[in-house]
């Protein structure tokens, strides 16, 4: 960015880069007021358009949000921590709250869900995943969680109609002891999953379930369950918002004896 910020930069890759740095370096902190277009435009000596112009950069690049009439405000970058390892460990004692909610409660913040289901064609990731034909129809139950009223990821899972079309899957009421056991109880246990991750930018239905302003990448993690016998039996699609979340995934080494 070093060459937007010299006289010869266009202005409003001037004003963009000069606001980075102080976002950059903490002298902007979340939460905190841009000066106004018309305190920018006499500082640097442009119209409000170019102002305009150069904050539009900042918010395509996520740095900032545009709160009109209020003004320009550094983006807020509450992250949760989102472990993929954690669905391999036993479901938490209290039967009404799964990991997320204890987890978000535990950090004095208060989460949700909305949820429902809905039936549709595993298209080519899920067949691929799922070992189905595109055309196949799939259970799909869609989740939103939320963090404090605020969209923060999506968790939807998926499972092959034909296992799970009598069962509690098919209500879109929280399942206090989850679909894993609820496909156990079907005959289906799970042995072991296969993870994966995708970093892209968000279509525009997450965009919408997730209220993402511009310039926000997402990860997108596959989560493919299957039984001893090798048969896949769910895939969860989580997306998780590039400012909103950071990864973390916990090792352990053999202990030498």
């Amino acid at each position: 960015m070093a060459a937007y910020r010299g006289e010869g930069a266009p202005a409003y890759q001037r004003i963009a880069a000069t606001y980075r740095d102080k976002i950059m370096s903490g002298e902007l902190r979340p939460g905190d007021q841009l000066p106004t277009e018309a305190d920018i435009a006499d500082q640097f000596h442009v119209v409000r358009q170019t102002v305009r112009n150069g904050l539009g950069v900042l918010i395509t690049d996520g740095l900032i949000v545009a709160r009109r009439p209020h003004g320009y405000f550094v983006r807020d970058r509450e992250h949760m921590v989102y472990r993929p390892q954690q669905k391999s460990r036993p479901q938490p004692a209290t039967p009404a709250m799964d990991r997320f909610s204890q987890q978000i409660l535990a950090e004095g913040r208060t989460p949700s869900y909305v949820i429902e289901v809905t039936l549709v064609q595993a298209g080519p990731d899920l067949a691929d995943r799922l070992h189905l034909d595109q055309a196949a129809t799939v259970v799909a139950r869609r989740r939103i969680r939320l963090i404090n009223g605020e969209p923060t990821n999506i968790n939807d899972s998926h499972f092959p109609i034909d296992l799970v079309k009598d069962s509690e899957i098919m209500s879109p009421a929280y399942l206090p002891r989850g679909t894993d056991q609820v496909l156990a109880e079907l005959g289906y246990r799970q042995d072991h999953a296969i993870d994966e991750i995708f970093v892209r930018m968000p279509t525009p239905d997450e965009t919408h379930r997730l209220r993402l302003g511009p310039g926000t990448p997402v990860a997108v993690h596959y989560d493919t369950g299957y039984t001893a016998a090798g048969l896949p039996v769910q895939c969860a699609v989580n997306v998780l918002p590039g400012d909103r979340h950071k990864i973390v995934f916990e090792r352990h080494w053999p202990t030498n004896t």
